[in-house]
């Protein structure tokens, strides 16, 4: 298994993130642009949530609030799980799964370094699984 480091160095470095007075609608448009589930949300260089998809559905869409006039503040998940560039993606795993989660952000001490989904975690495991059977196979046709 990967650590993280090693999955954020398959992309191109940029951190799509908002901020807590932007409004919703202005969240939802960098989520489709980039076509990403979550955004870290960011006072200067301190992070102080995640916004995604999740909490648009369940916190404006079902409460019947306007996505203009709502504020990332207002629907953010302000305690937020984090993973150091160490950590290892089958740790990442259990705390995604443990904790029903389906973003981390990636920190370096105070640093935002990126954030990892569960869909790297699955794409690294698939890989790596992937990668044993054919080492198998190599063993036992030789």
């Amino acid at each position: 298994m990967k650590t993280v480091s090693e999955l954020l160095k398959a992309r191109d470095g940029t951190l799509w993130h908002v901020r807590p007075e932007d409004s919703v609608f202005a969240a939802l448009e960098l989520l489709a642009q980039h076509d990403v589930g979550a955004l870290v949300v960011m006072e200067g260089a301190k992070l102080v949530g995640v916004v995604s998809e999740r909490d648009y559905t369940r916190k404006v869409a079902l409460q019947g609030r306007n996505s203009r006039t709502t504020t990332v503040a207002d629907i953010m998940t302000r305690h937020v799980y984090t993973v150091t560039p160490e950590t290892r993606t089958q740790v990442c795993m259990a705390l995604l799964s443990e904790k029903k989660i389906r973003h981390l952000p990636v920190l370096d001490g105070h640093t935002v370094l990126g954030m990892i989904s569960i869909r790297d975690i699955m794409d690294d495991i698939i890989a790596d699984r992937e990668a044993t059977i054919a080492q198998l196979e190599s063993y036992i046709h030789s």
